[in-house]
């Protein structure tokens, strides 16, 4: 018996030391580029070929032969099965909208040069703007300007409504910062386009509202967006059932959502890169650390601080300037009460009037992010370590009860409930390798957590007063859930705040055809309005060798991951690091952010600096020349 254990321990240890894949798939290249999806199948480019990869077991689903794909060739639609995929073949260019499962073509149009940059959904009006912007390549330490293009197309079948041509080049980003070596650059430096109410709102030459259907401009205020060179400088827009609340150019605005015009001004507060809607008031946060566009390093801008304004008629309710450099992000316990940290403490703030009521060190050098995990616990993390604080309840305000007799007088005091640090953890990048390298994939490492947002960073916004909100910001997308590596954490999670998966999506393709949808809220549009699939360009269709039950089954098990996607919560911060033994070898770590207890294991030691997790499949994604491999997670 003794001699049986000593031999399964031994295997375990062989099992762990060799880190073996799980599955690899060999394609026809290298491998240039690869994505995940929310249906757990990734898009894989190579020097040839584009593929669509189950992530679980490693199957070609299709294959479409085309050179010279970039990763800015490739965008999915948000809540959709749609892939758009850009195309430059010489004097020929087309965009075309392709079955993430079956690889065939549903529509195309050959009038649009570029690749694409953002995207925004109206389905409901069966509207897609797509934002393209040519030959977007360069050295990544040379500064990039280009002309955006916008078009705006019927989602079911192509036709092109309008199109606009942004006035002036803006700023562009590139997706990695490498010495001597040409990349693709991106428009990651601004926030995407948005879609409401029939018109769209742009934000690269300031915020210009346009008529979604026609295209006919209805208001605008031109200004720079990416001060000081930093990028996201300025917040994603917000909304009520009245207005809609931009920022830009140190103040907040306004706009009646029916008639696209200024309701009022908040002037004077400075960059205003987040901001929060609760009960008809709009919390600003001011300052904090951005990312450098020509270089990607993170660099802080004030002034430091929180406004309240009343969203009737923009008065500012209070201003706290109590915040010193490093701001972070913040997040709402409850109604009442708001936690934020800087260079140097865990501050609590009275939503109501913006007093402090509380403050602790938190110790974290260069602290970038503030999260909530389900217990309520505070986490503050920088981009090798974070610790959690238990918060005294402090709903109410201020609590009354401590007394105190003193020389016969009695005397009363008014009380915070005390912090209390419950965990704390630390991981090191490795010791050994290129520095340059090694720190780009603990960066990554660190910043999967924010690719998920089912944990947001506030318990109190997943009230139903915030759904809305996350609701319609998921029909937009900037792509960042691919290239998130190359931006700050403290923006990570700011957007991560707002992020959200849908159950609900759209169906154009062969899964209209599945015959379990796994709980999801399907719409399957009116196919006359389409165009008919073509499959000239699939050289190649797992759905071929299988059997028509064998190929709805599939499907089915496509539509489960999605449904698994929108259910998912954040449970896990990973981080690039020298492991222990037994293990003795670089690897990445996953912390449980409800306990701090090093969870997980995953034994990579030299993962190509895209690498993505897939928490629904339990699954790391890495490239090697010409395979994609997948490596198992190990819990402990």
């Amino acid at each position: 018996m003794k001699s049986f254990l000593l031999l399964c321990v031994l295997c375990f240890f062989v099992a762990i030391s060799s880190a073996q894949p799980i599955w690899q798939a060999k394609l026809d290249s290298k491998v240039q580029f690869y994505q995940t999806t929310d249906f757990g199948v990734l898009l894989v480019g190579t020097d040839n070929s584009l593929y669509a990869v189950d992530g679980n077991t490693g199957d070609v689903v299709w294959r479409r032969k085309h050179k010279g794909l970039d990763e800015t060739s490739i965008s999915t639609v948000p809540n959709t099965d749609l892939v758009l995929l850009s195309l430059d073949e010489g004097d020929k260019s087309r965009l075309e909208a392709i079955d993430l499962f079956s690889g065939d073509s549903l529509w195309r149009s050959d009038k649009v040069k570029g690749d694409v940059m953002h995207l925004a959904v109206e389905p409901n009006n069966d509207l897609l703007c797509v934002v393209l912007v040519k030959k977007a390549k360069g050295k990544s330490d040379v500064e990039l300007k280009r002309k955006p293009q916008i078009y705006v197309f019927s989602l079911s079948n192509g036709k092109q409504l309008w199109k606009k041509e942004i006035d002036s080049e803006v700023d562009m980003m590139p997706t990695e910062f490498a010495e001597n070596k040409e990349v693709s650059f991106t428009l990651d430096n601004y926030r995407a386009p948005l879609m409401l109410d029939g018109k769209l709102y742009v934000f690269y030459e300031g915020a210009t509202i346009f008529d979604s259907r026609t295209g006919k401009e209805i208001e605008r205020e031109k200004f720079k967006v990416n001060e000081d060179g930093l990028a996201l400088t300025e917040a994603d827009p917000v909304f009520d059932e009245q207005n809609i609340y931009l920022s830009g150019r140190g103040r907040v605005r306004a706009i009646n959502r029916q008639t696209g015009k200024t309701v009022w001004k908040a002037d004077d507060l400075g960059v205003t890169p987040e901001m929060f809607l609760l009960d008809n008031v709009l919390y600003v946060r001011t300052g904090g650390q951005f990312t450098k566009i020509k270089n990607g390093e993170t660099e802080e801008k004030g002034s430091f601080g929180i406004s309240a304004i009343e969203t009737n008629k923009g008065k500012t309710l209070w201003r706290f300037k109590g915040a010193d450099k490093g701001l972070t992000n913040f997040v709402f316990a409850d109604a009442n009460t708001i936690f934020i940290a800087d260079k140097d403490d865990l501050m609590q703030l009275d939503a109501r009037n913006g007093k402090r009521l509380n403050k602790i060190e938190h110790k974290i050098k260069q602290a970038q992010f503030v999260i909530q995990n389900e217990k309520g616990e505070l986490i503050i993390g920088g981009k090798d370590e974070v610790v959690a604080f238990e918060v005294g309840k402090a709903n109410d305000g201020v609590q009354k009860g401590l007394s105190l007799d003193i020389k016969g007088k009695s005397y009363s005091f008014d009380f915070m409930p005390p912090y209390k640090e419950v965990w704390r953890t630390k991981h090191k990048p490795p010791s050994r390798g290129i520095f340059k390298i090694v720190g780009a994939i603990a960066l990554r490492a660190t910043a999967l957590y924010f690719r998920y947002g089912g944990l947001a960073n506030s318990v109190y916004g997943l009230g139903t007063r915030a759904m809305n909100l996350r609701s319609t910001l998921s029909l937009r997308s900037n792509l960042l859930q691919n290239r998130f590596g190359s931006f700050d954490l403290t923006s990570l999670a700011t957007n991560y705040a707002k992020s959200q998966i849908s159950n609900q999506i759209r169906l154009y393709g062969v899964a209209s055809r599945a015959r379990n949808f796994n709980g999801l809220q399907v719409d399957r549009p009116n196919l006359m309005s389409r165009v008919t699939p073509s499959r000239a360009d699939v050289q190649e269709r797992l759905f071929d060798r299988l059997d028509p039950t064998r190929q709805l089954d599939r499907l089915s098990d496509f539509l489960l991951k999605r449904k698994e996607l929108a259910e998912l919560r954040g449970n896990f911060m990973y981080f690039y690091t020298d492991l222990d033994k037994p293990f003795d070898k670089k690897g990445l770590v996953g912390v449980n952010v409800h306990n701090g207890q090093d969870s997980r294991f995953i034994l990579v030691s030299e993962p190509d600096s895209r690498f993505i997790t897939d928490e629904v499949n339990g699954l790391l994604y890495s490239a090697d020349g010409n395979r994609l491999q997948a490596f198992d997670f190990l819990e402990r």
